[in-house]
């Protein structure tokens, strides 16, 4: 899904302005002046109803979305207010069609000294109400502005990197796909969902770089950290949790270890535990890499290769919005984390 194609929202002045001009047109196309003002009123109400109902069709159904977009939107900007924003525009149009007619007889029937005046009264009515809109045509351009540059989420077998800030997530990504996330060490680098593919015998994997999680209560998260937990619960077919043992990223590992621990109860997919910056320190019980010197990087991509699902199969049947659920039951059973053992 690409929202790249989505045309510039207009402001009330643009639309007036389109309106008006098309509507001198019109009027110069007849020799009676009473005519000549009705044509007029007209195809300035028709243009701007035009115009307000191709911004409406050129967003997309907020019910038809995946998921996924569904939760980008809700965390980005409120699923309600596009709507509302949407709506109002609605209303708009819907007003313009609906008094077309009536306000262009108006014209029409009026005496002869009044044509001009009535004409000028329905374009006042008209602008009225198209600047009524004109907070929440700049509120949709802006939304725009930013759909455009969402990443685009295949339908293809995926995996989802998360852990918190600085813990090597946006190295691992650029190790192994297309993807070029801005790698800096400060918390909080990667500032959205970034998509990375790689093929493995002609198929596209997809990997999905979070923002940096912290381990706090969904309320309190940010907005970046709600693209993060969207990704993860709808996207996700396999997660690779990187674990910073150094705690050079600044977090301690037992607040690492409780996130995962979060994580795991909101998926039902698998759940890869690996320990980065091995060259520093290793955790006993846990498969170690190093992404700054690529020790170990191929033998983590194997195992989450591992779990890709066989041939006919789309995704993991844990995965959620997955198209027959009832042929998988997930495993119960409570999780014992391995005890944390330093290996210096």
């Amino acid at each position: 899904m690409s929202f790249e194609k989505i045309p510039t929202v207009p402001t009330a002045d643009e639309v007036l302005d389109r309106a008006l001009r098309r509507a001198a047109i019109k009027m110069g196309q007849k020799k009676q002046k009473k005519r000549a003002a009705e044509e007029f009123v007209r195809a300035a109400y028709l243009s701007v109803h035009d115009k307000l109902v191709g911004v409406i069709q050129s967003f997309p159904e907020m019910d038809n979305l995946p998921q996924f977009y569904q939760d980008l939107f809700e965390v980005l900007w409120g699923v309600d207010r596009l709507r509302k924003a949407l709506g109002a525009v609605g209303w708009a149009a819907r007003w313009s069609k609906d008094h077309r007619g009536g306000l262009a007889k108006d014209v029409r029937f009026s005496k002869d000294e009044e044509g001009a005046v009535s004409r000028k009264k329905a374009v006042a009515r008209l602008a009225s109400v198209v600047h009524q809109i004109d907070d929440q045509l700049m509120f949709l351009n802006e939304v725009r502005n930013v759909m455009r540059k969402l990443p685009v989420v295949e339908d293809v077998f995926t995996i989802v990197v998360a852990g918190f800030p600085n813990v090597g997530k946006s190295s691992f990504i650029r190790k192994v796909s297309t993807a070029e996330p801005e790698i800096a060490s400060y918390p909080f680098t990667t500032k959205g969902v970034i998509i990375g593919h790689r093929y493995e015998k002609r198929e596209k994997i997809q990997l999905i770089d979070t923002p940096g999680l912290l381990d706090r209560p969904a309320f309190e998260r940010n907005a970046i950290e709600g693209q993060a937990i969207s990704a993860i619960i709808n996207t996700a077919d396999v997660i690779l949790y990187i674990l910073d043992p150094s705690t050079y990223c600044g977090f301690p590992l037992e607040d690492q270890m409780s996130l995962l621990d979060e994580i795991r109860t909101l998926v039902h997919v698998p759940v890869i535990v690996v320990v980065n910056k091995a060259d520093v320190l290793t955790l006993e019980g846990y498969p170690a890499m190093s992404t700054a010197s690529g020790e170990g990087v191929d033998e983590v991509l194997a195992m989450l290769m591992a779990e890709k699902p066989a041939p006919g199969a789309a995704h993991h049947p844990g995965r959620q919005g997955y198209s027959d659920p009832d042929e998988y039951v997930p495993d119960d059973e409570p999780y014992d984390r391995p005890s944390i053992k330093f290996n210096f």
